[in-house]
C-alpha cells in the first residue's frame, strides 16, 4: 500500500504511442499500491482488439469522445459519449471504434495498462501516432498479454 498522493496536471503523465493509439497515464499501479490503474486513451477509428479475458482485473470506460460498440460475454452495447461500461474479471469481451475515441480507462486492481508502455513507445506529442498498427507491435502485445493475465479467446468482433 503506498501513502503518497498522485495528481497530474492536463498532459504531464507519461504518454506511449501503442496499437495505433494514443496511452496517457493518469496514475500507475505501481504509484497506488496496485490498488488503480487509470489512463486517458485515444484510438482511431477501426481499432478492434480480439476477444480476451483479464483474469486479475475488473475494469472500466468512461467514454468522453466517439463511438464504440462493445461485446461482453453475450451481450453487445453501443456506447456514445458519456456512455460507461464496468466489465468484471474473466468475462471474455472486445471492442470495435466505430469513430475516433477518446475513454478515462480504469483498471482495478492497477497493473494491465502497464502492456501498452511495454508494447509501445514513448509518445512525444499528444495525439495519434502516424502508421497505424504494426505486425510487431500486435506481436509484442501477444507475447506480453499473458504475463498481464490477459487470455486471447477469440476474434475481433466485426
Amino acid at each position: 500500500m503506498t501513502d503518497k498522493m498522485v495528481a497530474r496536471a492536463v498532459g504531464t503523465g507519461p504518454a506511449s504511442w501503442s496499437l495505433g493509439g494514443l496511452f496517457e497515464t493518469l496514475v500507475a499501479g505501481a504509484e497506488t499500491g496496485g490498488l488503480l490503474g487509470a489512463s486517458l486513451v485515444t484510438q482511431p477509428a477501426g481499432t478492434a482488439p480480439p476477444m480476451h479475458v483479464h483474469t486479475r482485473e475488473a475494469e472500466a470506460w468512461y467514454l468522453l469522445d466517439g463511438t464504440l460498440t462493445y461485446q461482453a460475454g453475450e451481450e453487445r452495447v453501443e456506447l456514445e459519449p458519456g456512455g460507461f461500461i464496468f466489465l468484471p474479471r474473466g468475462l471474455p469481451h472486445a471492442f470495435r471504434t466505430t469513430s475516433a475515441v477518446r475513454y478515462l480507462a480504469l483498471t482495478l486492481p492497477g497493473g494491465v495498462l502497464d502492456l501498452y508502455d511495454e508494447v509501445g513507445t514513448p509518445a512525444p506529442e499528444r495525439r495519434l501516432p502516424d502508421g497505424g498498427i504494426t505486425g510487431e507491435e500486435i506481436a509484442r502485445w501477444m507475447a506480453a498479454a499473458p504475463r498481464y493475465g490477459l487470455q486471447v479467446v477469440g476474434p475481433p468482433i466485426g
